[in-house]
């Protein structure tokens, strides 16, 4: 039963979307009357570690309402990946603070907070309810048919390649868009709704779930270019070669990696410039240049899908429903029924925990560097409604009379 004290907090990449959970937790969780208080955990776990709570049962629902409508992570974030010891120390805070639910809003590592911290209070025989809501722009959460935060980062990522295709079109030449995707390509894969006649780009799209090799990738845009004297490309930032590298890691001399032991592949143009260095130099091309979106496509204003939005509110909503109405922990998952609608299923932590999903094999074109119609169907609904369109003059040629 939802009851007492409630906290919630904010975890990994901000997103456009993010916002709708929260105040989906605290407006929902405050119709109860069992509720004393609600918290917030300002930085995330390290806001619990620090106990840095902020008290939301005081927040106007007016403004709530105004920032749920604004991209980022009101809350505040942080990247800590608590262990065990770590998620011991936030229990010890949660219990000095009775607090006796607990909503975490995040990704896969968020999930597996929630699990640890769910096992402790388990162990010392402590009232506490703990429910994940899914967050994250990758859409690598398992079971899920997507997650929160990935329909507006695809629309900014499908939208962005449109423009980078205008452009591209007017003044023809090799453009190679970075796109953040580490083990699932879904967000580098949205770039091919960018596509509306069929020489727009991108003409070639790379995701980690296949091997990447530059032979094959100079072979692939030399094609391209040959065929329509202008070649895009869309790359995620974790393509690798055959043994699992980073690319990026075989092209440059030296890389940076990030807490976790992870080589930084956010955050930095390197692959970006490293590829447009091997086409100038490999294929002997001039005009090549290049974008790392980086953190733009992840909380992006005024490019928000009210698909995203609405799903976003009731993942927040429904956990509260959860935590009042089973006797369970659990995460919440999206599921996909009729040609688009979705049902919200409370699942076991340790489903979703620590695992990462990928873009499946019928989503990707057999040659590796292209998306299937079946990925398109997938994605068009979640980028929501009004996608702006993109297009061409009819090309009626005046026949020439001084050249034959």
């Amino acid at each position: 039963m939802l009851q007492g004290k409630v906290l919630v907090a904010q975890g990994g990449g901000p997103t456009a979307v993010i916002n709708e959970s929260l105040a989906g937790v605290v407006i929902e969780a405050r119709k109860f009357s069992t509720v004393t208080q609600v918290y917030g955990a300002y930085h995330g776990v390290r806001g619990i570690m620090n106990e840095d709570f902020i008290d939301l049962t005081q927040e106007t629902t007016h403004n709530l309402e105004l920032v749920a409508k604004t991209p980022g992570s009101a809350l505040g974030s942080t990247r800590d990946k608590p262990d065990l010891k770590y998620c011991q120390e936030l229990f010890k805070v949660m219990k000095a603070h009775e607090i006796t639910t607990f909503f975490y809003i995040g990704g896969n590592d968020s999930s597996d907070t929630s699990r640890i911290v769910s096992e402790e209070a388990r162990k010392s025989s402590y009232r506490l309810r703990c429910i994940h809501i899914p967050k994250t722009i990758d859409n690598d959460l398992v079971i899920n048919d997507h997650t929160p935060g990935f329909g507006s980062a695809a629309r900014f990522v499908a939208n962005a390649f449109t423009g980078a295709n205008l452009d591209n079109l007017a003044l023809p030449g090799i453009y190679i868009g970075v796109v953040m995707g580490r083990h699932a390509g879904f967000l580098t894969a949205a770039s091919a709704l960018g596509r509306k006649f069929n020489n727009d780009g991108p003409h070639l799209i790379y995701v980690p779930e296949r091997v990447f090799t530059v032979d094959k990738f100079l072979k692939d845009v030399r094609e391209v270019y040959e065929r329509l004297g202008r070649c895009i490309v869309a790359v995620s930032e974790g393509v690798h070669d055959e043994h699992g590298k980073p690319i990026i890691a075989s092209l440059m001399k030296s890389v940076e990696s990030d807490a976790h032991g992870n080589i930084q592949l956010s955050g930095t143009g390197a692959l970006a410039d490293l590829l447009v260095d091997v086409v100038k130099d490999k294929l002997g091309y001039k005009r090549v240049r290049a974008d790392t979106f980086g953190y733009l496509q992840r909380s992006f204003l005024g490019c928000v899908s009210d698909v995203d939005q609405r799903e976003a509110r009731e993942v927040g909503e429904k956990a509260v429903q959860y935590a009042r109405w089973r006797e369970a922990d659990g995460s919440v998952v999206i599921h996909r029924s009729g040609f688009y609608s979705v049902e919200y299923h409370l699942h076991e932590l340790e489903e979703i925990a620590g695992k990462t999903k990928v873009m499946s094999d019928d989503f990707i074109s057999p040659d590796g560097n292209n998306v299937t119609d079946k990925f398109l169907l997938y994605l068009r609904p979640l980028l929501g409604s009004g996608m702006p369109g993109a297009y061409q003059l009819r090309h009626y040629r005046v026949p020439k009379i001084l050249s034959p």
